[in-house]
């Protein structure tokens, strides 16, 4: 069985898709996929073409090849829907389910990145509308019936929820979200679930500004309230604002340069080590990228943040060059053992261990020396140790989450003294 699918690019400096090529997908009697995709005659003969992935995607009359990510290449599986956009596409689709091209064509033209995807060789019109922070009422109620399983709302006010809150399905993630458009910029709006053991919003803000205070570049983000709920808006980094509509960067994530897939058997994959190699490969500045992202592997390990999984980092291009982008996703998780924890990309010489000496074991791959990537961590440390209760308290956190999630920051094994049975388990 095959399907295809034609991709658009919104190439740098212009707001409106032209076609970049052809996407092909098939299945063999073993359900065993293959993808194929070929540049266009006519985008390779634009002066301004780009490459859709700077690796994997080169610009060029050959036909590209793959059989990773149920044969979808990486760079177009990143403009895609994640988990929680998948969820919504499928409550809308009913049975049968979608296909991994219905996905791509089910999610919104305003997805991440600079892709978009149609049956059409020609693209169609662009959308102007956005949601404005007035929808988000109307997107919660219909967010939090998707995840507890209950029947959708009805009316013309529910149906308007529902393409509301499907414009949003593109942007990655587990946690309920939408596009919404204020004070002249896009954000992404993500909504609290009925089911989180402390305010998620808050907590995310915290960290975002928490982050800052340890020197890292983030993403720009406020809060807002729901009635009684709460919502955190992360200004998008991928949209730039002027006259004619939005400028679009291109967007890959770190499974992508990484060349791997988002399952158990490819978690040998899963490196900051590795990522850094690809990020010097492919940015325009590796000597601020490279250490950048040490500094964030060190505060996920500080705050115990292990969802900081390859799809929580991405590069982007919003003009020729490729640079790391802004950090995103960062959540203090609940943590298990005061002695050992685990990031979700291995950091060091001895694996996933979110230990000091683990984070300073591979320093000179992220083009720092020794002493000042030590630096970096004792810095970093003490920041976090005396600033994430006041901060958190400042961004409106309870005295009550405080105490859920204060285990989560510059926990005793960071600084553990190794031992065989530690270094090995």
């Amino acid at each position: 069985m095959t399907s295809e699918c034609f991709v658009y690019i919104v190439l740098p400096g212009e707001t409106e898709f032209v076609t970049a090529g052809r996407f092909q997908r098939t299945l063999d009697r073993h359900g065993v996929a293959t993808g194929r995709f070929v540049y266009g005659k006519s985008y390779l003969g634009r002066e301004n073409a780009v490459p859709i992935d700077p690796l994997e995607l080169k610009l060029g009359t050959k036909t590209y090849e793959t059989g990773l990510l149920k044969g979808v290449f990486g760079a177009l599986r990143d403009a895609s829907p994640d988990h929680w956009g998948r969820r919504v596409i499928e409550r809308h689709f009913g049975s049968p389910g979608p296909d991994e091209l219905d996905y791509l064509l089910h999610s919104p033209d305003d997805r991440a990145g600079a892709l978009g995807f149609g049956r059409n060789k020609k693209p169609p019109a662009p959308k102007r509308k956005f949601n404005r922070t007035l929808d988000l009422g109307k997107l919660q109620e219909f967010a939090d019936a998707i995840i507890t399983d209950k029947e959708l709302p009805t009316g013309a006010d529910a149906e308007q929820a529902q393409e509301l809150l499907l414009e949003g399905t593109s942007m990655g993630g587990a946690r309920p979200k939408a596009v919404v458009e204020d004070d002249g910029a896009l954000w992404i709006a993500k909504f609290n679930r009925p089911d989180d053991k402390w305010n998620h919003a808050k907590a995310e803000r915290a960290m975002l500004e928490l982050a800052r205070a340890c020197g890292l570049q983030t993403a720009v983000s406020k809060l807002t309230a729901i009635g009684d709920r709460d919502a955190l808006l992360v200004k998008r980094f991928d949209r730039q604002e002027i006259m004619a509509g939005y400028r679009r960067a291109r967007m890959i994530s770190a499974l992508t340069l990484l060349r791997s897939e988002d399952t158990h058997q490819n978690r040998s994959k899963w490196s900051y080590v590795l990522l850094a190699e690809e990020i010097r490969r492919v940015s325009a500045q590796p000597k601020v990228d490279a250490p950048e992202l040490f500094k964030r592997m060190c505060f996920n390990a500080l705050i115990t943040n292990n969802d900081d999984h390859p799809r929580n980092h991405a590069v982007i291009a919003m003009d020729e060059d490729w640079g790391l982008s802004p950090a995103y996703d960062l959540v203090p998780s609940m943590p298990i053992s005061v002695e050992r924890r685990d990031l979700a990309l291995e950091c060091g010489d001895m694996g996933r261990y979110a230990h000091a000496e683990n984070l300073l074991s591979q320093c000179t791959r992220f083009l720092l020396k020794p002493e000042d990537a030590r630096a970096i961590i004792d810095d970093m440390e003490q920041t976090v140790k005396d600033q994430w209760y006041a901060i958190c308290r400042r961004e409106g956190v309870s005295e009550k989450d405080c105490e859920t999630i204060k285990m989560a920051f510059a926990y005793e094994g960071f600084r553990l003294p190794l031992t065989n049975e530690i270094t090995t388990g």
